[in-house]
């Protein structure tokens, strides 16, 4: 499935790029204070620190910023779960990284993802299949390490274990933001990743 194409009258990517990621952040913090739909373009532009015109030269509505949000946050997953798939490692060892390294980037993208689950409802209907898509393909990822596991013994799931398996760490790593009010509270992330991991790299009894 295609990216939504956000429009741009700015050619140079690097300039697009760098103006992009001002907005995501600016907006990221009026969408958790106000929410989506109460936030205004004239305020992003103001929080990015631009005009409302330059705002205008690098998105086409307010909807395409939310847009930016979601896929910046699935970018930045995929790449750090793509080089646990391409490591040396192997068996438990790639499975922990691969979840320490999910639980890092929910850490470091918390706003961002707590504003994704909380508005994705409101992207356009071009853009949300996208989305969707890019949350299947991040459960294919933890899925396929989850599988070398069990490949290589050092796992017994079945096939339908393997596969909640997937979501549940999608769903903890989730939960460190959800959750944060209290969580946070509680445990450092260290303590709460290596607590979840007893739980999500233990075989079935």
């Amino acid at each position: 499935m295609m990216k939504k194409s956000v429009p741009s009258m700015v050619k140079d990517p690097q300039l697009v790029k760098k103006r992009r990621e001002q907005m995501v952040k600016g907006a990221v913090r009026l969408f958790i204070e106000k929410g989506f739909h109460r936030t205004t373009t004239r305020e992003i532009a103001k929080e990015s620190g631009f005009s409302i015109g330059t705002l205008y030269e690098y998105i086409g509505s307010k909807e395409d910023v939310l847009y930016l949000v979601c896929d910046a946050i699935y970018e930045e997953v995929s790449r750090r779960l793509t080089k646990q798939l391409d490591s040396s490692l192997t068996g438990i060892e790639r499975l922990e990284k691969a979840i320490s390294s999910f639980f890092q980037v929910v850490d470091e993208m918390q706003d961002e993802v707590l504003v994704m689950y909380q508005e994705a409802k409101s992207l356009p209907k071009e853009a949300l299949p996208y989305v969707l898509q890019k949350e299947h393909e991040m459960t294919a990822m933890i899925e396929a390490i989850i599988r070398e596991c069990v490949t290589e013994g050092v796992l017994t799931l079945s096939d339908e274990q393997i596969k909640l398996r997937a979501h549940n760490i999608l769903v903890q790593g989730h939960m460190w933001t959800f959750r944060r009010w209290s969580i946070q509270k509680l445990f450092t992330l260290e303590q709460y990743t290596a607590l979840q991991m007893e739980q999500l790299t233990a075989s079935s009894r």
